[in-house]
């Protein structure tokens, strides 16, 4: 099986232009391709995983793989599957949040000896001027076409700023000024990505010729993998400090049953004919399943030894109903009324919900105990001394924290 076949059976593959010149690339290692990644926050979350595991699973081929930084289209709204602005950042908080990207993705990507490349478009569309873009670049986009691209009727009927209107022209430029600058030739994406992606092809091939080589492809489910980071209280971050190895090895053990297969295809390195094998599996093979899952992924991130003490904390959690491994919450006095704190500001104050209201509907439908006792009121309250020891808090099934004081 070649690379690229491997790539279509795992379900990553949803869409190419030039599928047979893209299958030359990949499968000799000649493809140096991009993935951008906006710089938002100073952590990659789950939803990153496929585009870190496609670029890993392509560099392991040869091939060259480059992180674009979106520091400077991260400077105007991008309407592509948002229905709001994003915010804008400082330069000193965009360079920040990428040097914790490249800790993390080094996880993934070689980037020693030129092996791989992490650069941030700002270092181009910062140099623009305004009237070279209109004369270099503006001629080689139809208004009309841009209209009917998803990304945009999304944002039509609220209305669509001129600043957003520019997010597919500055992507576009990217994949030219990667393709200049460094021979790339190839750019991965989501499906909500397609247009834009489209647009930096025909860029190219405008202004260079058609034969300048640029290709897109597509990531399956790519949109969908960018959900996989949420959840009820926030996002899964590969940063250990914001997301624990136990709450991460957690998150992937806890996924539905119907996406388990999926998810081991996509984002684990076990042999596919390992996986064909686990097709038929159900029941309690499927929790099997989530467990090689949960022990790959957080292997991959937070190292073995991590992975290892995160999987027997969560059989000891299961089996007794506590490990000493598990999350665990220190309160402060801070969190204390009148010297007592009550259930709903104990679920919120532990992240098992994020905000009161959400932690009233858990306790009102019997999903919270504490050290094993279900608690149906919701004034039950709580004075220090009952976190002397250690109490261990759950929500639901799967969900606990070890309340200390």
């Amino acid at each position: 099986m070649t690379v690229y076949e491997e790539l279509v059976a795992r379900g990553l593959i949803a869409q190419v232009t030039d599928e047979e010149e893209i299958k030359e690339l990949i499968n000799t290692g000649k493809a140096i391709f991009y993935i951008g990644f906006d710089p938002t926050a100073d952590s990659l979350h789950v939803g990153h995983f496929m585009a870190l595991c496609l670029m890993k699973r392509l560099q392991m081929a040869g091939n060259k793989p480059i992180a674009l930084i979106g520091g400077g289209t991260g400077m105007i709204g991008d309407p592509s599957g948002r229905s709001d602005m994003r915010q804008m950042m400082t330069s000193e908080t965009i360079q920040h949040n990428c040097d914790c990207f490249k800790a993390q993705m080094s996880k993934f990507i070689d980037f020693s000896d030129g092996k791989a490349l992490m650069v941030n478009n700002a270092d181009w569309l910062m140099e623009l001027n305004y009237i070279d873009v209109l004369r270099e670049v503006g001629p080689h986009f139809s208004v009309n076409r841009m209209l009917t691209a998803e990304c945009y009727k999304q944002r039509m009927e609220k209305g669509l700023s001129f600043l957003e209107f520019n997010y597919m022209i500055m992507q576009s430029y990217d994949f030219y000024a990667l393709f200049q600058k460094y021979g790339c030739n190839m750019q991965f994406g989501g499906d909500d990505q397609w247009s834009n992606m489209l647009g930096g092809t025909e860029l190219i091939r405008r202004k260079l010729g058609k034969d300048a080589y640029a290709m897109t492809i597509t990531l399956l489910l790519n949109s969908e993998g960018k959900k996989m980071g949420k959840t009820q209280s926030g996002a899964v971050w590969l940063d250990p400090n914001k997301t624990s190895p136990f709450d991460f090895y957690q998150y992937w053990r806890n996924v539905a049953d119907a996406d388990v297969l999926k998810c081991i295809r996509m984002l684990t390195f076990l042999p596919l004919e390992e996986i064909n094998q686990m097709d038929g599996w159900e029941g309690a093979q499927l929790n099997t399943a989530k467990e090689i899952l949960a022990f790959e992924l957080t292997k991959m991130v937070h190292g073995e030894a991590e992975a290892k003490r995160a999987q027997d904390a969560a059989k000891a959690l299961f089996s007794s109903g506590n490990a000493a491994d598990m999350p665990s919450v220190t309160l402060t006095a801070e969190a204390f009324t009148e010297g007592t704190i009550d259930i709903l500001g104990l679920l919120v104050t532990s992240g098992l919900a994020a905000s009161r209201s959400e932690a009233r509907r858990a306790v009102e439908q019997g999903g919270v105990s504490m050290d094993g006792e279900k608690i149906t009121d919701i004034k039950t309250a709580y004075t220090p001394d009952a976190f002397t020891e250690g109490a261990v808090l759950k929500k639901g099934k799967k969900n606990f924290r070890k309340i200390l004081m």
